[in-house]
């Protein structure tokens, strides 16, 4: 091994890459949640984009402020640049799970209905929850 290849290797450290790995779960819910939310509020063209760029812009000044304490770069390698940018598989799991729930919300519509229903049963005011 070469003394390039023992110094970059040196340079990886073990919980960093473990943390980074919990920060890409994170956007990857974030833009599964966001994708959720735009389905179900039936949210078509630029304004479920809008929700997902908003969505990733929250995700990402919550991480700078809790896991980065302010300062990107001592923790994350591209520093805010890399913070901020969602990502290809983030854009298409939005995209994927929002055109999901978009289909499904229809069909879920009578389900939430009958949910309603069963809490007014049950003594549950639509005006107490």
């Amino acid at each position: 091994m070469s003394t390039t290849e023992e110094t970059s290797a040196q340079l990886i450290y073990g919980p960093n890459v473990v943390a980074n790995s919990s920060l890409t779960t994170v956007k990857f819910l974030s833009a599964c949640f966001a994708g959720a939310a735009a389905g179900i509020l039936g949210l078509e063209n630029w304004l479920g984009f809008t929700l997902f760029l908003t969505s990733t812009i929250l995700t990402s000044v919550c991480i700078y402020t809790i896991n980065c304490y302010g300062k990107p770069a001592k923790f994350i390698h591209g520093g805010i640049a890399e913070l901020v940018n969602p990502g290809q598989d983030n854009v298409f799991t939005f995209v994927l799970v929002w055109t999901l729930f978009y289909g499904l919300s229809p069909q879920l519509h009578p389900i939430c209905k009958d949910i309603e229903q069963s809490l007014l049963l049950f003594g549950f005011r639509n005006n107490t929850w």
